[in-house]
């Protein structure tokens, strides 16, 4: 269980994350910010988001790490925050921005696969 609570941590964070790099974008396009917005207010809206998503990314890593009896290593930790970032990444920019995904992208995520086999598969 601890495995699964540590990726749906991981899953939330990254929603924020996602929020919080990217979100101004669309509700700049949505007609909330405008050129004139002035950035430190952006960016402080920006950390206001972030703020949940480290509230739930330290618990992920500090539950999922083996050090603390977790069971990922530290690299294998990063590896699926990094999948998990482009998952979520891959499915904003479809809904949000309506971007589509190319063979290219595709390409990359058959790539992070193999980085997932490499990291997990081999001790």
């Amino acid at each position: 269980m601890t495995a699964l609570y540590t990726i749906l941590l991981l899953l939330a964070s990254n929603i924020f994350m996602t929020l919080a790099w990217y979100g101004h974008l669309k509700l700049q396009n949505l007609g909330f910010f405008s050129n004139a917005t002035p950035l430190i207010f952006v960016i402080l809206i920006s950390w206001g988001i972030a703020f949940f998503e480290y509230c739930l990314q330290v618990p992920a890593n500090r539950i999922g790490f083996d050090g603390n009896g977790g069971p990922f290593s530290l690299m294998q930790l990063k590896v699926i925050q990094e999948v998990i970032t482009l998952l979520v990444f891959v499915v904003f920019s479809a809904v949000a921005f309506n971007m589509p995904l190319r063979w290219n992208h595709l390409v990359a995520c058959l790539f992070l696969i193999g980085a997932v086999y490499f990291v997990f598969g081999f001790k």
